[in-house]
């Protein structure tokens, strides 16, 4: 009698547990939509379709900041400096635009070798991490020095515009729809390709367990470097977007976005012990974080508590959201 009674009950949550294995990032997903119905809710005007793309433009250099972080996560990693990384670019591009003129070919000349210097960042955080074998902890937030020396040796102080061009291109429109939908589109196209490669399932494995990954023949060292590859040029392309809209260039622009984009890869599903993630959720991690800032202004909290009301929500919802994949997990 008590299997007939608990049947239904179990397929109903084996059937869950697997929606959840197949797409971890739901827990975030539904996060995500109560905080748009919170935010309309104390707001109505902040559904609209200016005040959403509005958000998006705003926390696009996030989402692209918690990408990153995500690769080097997959395999069971940690990356502190992406935050230098997007200001050492940022800083960088902003000084090329400025010292070559600032018209269409300087731009796209400076944002190449924004992507070039990405991945140097990328490269020195792999070699020292997976080839040198320091952790990753320690060791990033060693560079995460280093490139914050070097950003502000370029510009030691914040202000410098970007070209006009730039900036009015990125908060600007291409053919009637916002420019910063077609970034979102060839983001969404990028990550389904990438996800197809060999490299997202290798960085999972290697993850999942390093010696396994090891002994089935896996290059370890390299699968390894070539997450943090990925993570310099997914913290350039940050670059470019906080560059767009800032309109200028700030050497300590990206300090506060390293632990927002580790606590957005956590919300988004992913662990932080490797093996087990998705690069939607980390999309909608940082969602999130941008959804729980708006919402705390909405309903009227004083500035001091702000900072306050902002740590403890977005504590709430990672709880949640970390208690939710648990369940999911194998």
């Amino acid at each position: 009698m008590a299997e007939i009674a608990t049947g239904p009950t179990s397929r109903c949550v084996g059937g869950v547990r697997r929606l959840l294995e197949r797409y971890p990032f739901l827990p975030a997903l539904a996060i995500v939509a109560a905080l748009l119905l919170l935010n309309g809710f104390f707001s109505p005007a902040s559904l609209s379709y200016r005040a959403l793309t509005g958000l998006l433009s705003t926390y696009m250099a996030l989402i692209l900041l918690s990408i990153a972080q995500t690769y080097v996560v997959y395999a069971g990693d940690i990356d502190l400096s992406v935050g230098s990384i997007l200001s050492l670019v940022n800083v960088t591009i902003i000084v090329l635009m400025e010292r070559w003129g600032g018209g269409a070919g300087a731009v796209l000349l400076s944002l190449a070798l924004g992507l070039l210097l990405g991945l140097a960042c990328g490269l020195v955080n792999g070699l020292v991490v997976a080839a040198l074998r320091l952790q990753a902890i320690v060791a990033t937030f060693a560079t995460s020095i280093f490139f914050t020396g070097l950003a502000l040796y370029i510009l030691p102080v914040a202000g410098t515009p970007a070209p006009t061009l730039f900036w009015r291109t990125y908060g600007g429109r291409l053919f009637g729809l916002p420019f910063v939908f077609y970034i979102l589109a060839v983001l969404l196209l990028l990550l389904f390709m990438l996800a197809r490669t060999r490299l997202a399932a290798q960085l999972l494995a290697v993850g999942d367990d390093r010696q396994a990954a090891y002994q089935t023949g896996l290059p370890v060292v390299s699968v390894r470097i070539r997450g943090y590859l990925l993570c310099g040029l997914f913290a350039a392309l940050a670059a470019f977007c906080i560059t767009g809209d800032t309109a200028s260039g700030d050497p300590l622009v990206g300090g506060k976005m390293t632990l927002y984009s580790v606590a957005a890869v956590v919300l988004g599903g992913s662990a932080l012990a490797g093996g087990w993630g998705t690069v939607v959720g980390s999309l909608l991690g940082a969602l999130t974080i941008g959804l729980i800032n708006s919402l705390v202004f909405f309903i009227g909290t004083p500035s001091e508590w702000q900072n306050f009301m902002q740590g403890l929500a977005i504590l709430i919802v990672l709880m949640a959201g970390v208690l939710a994949g648990r369940r999911a997990r194998p």
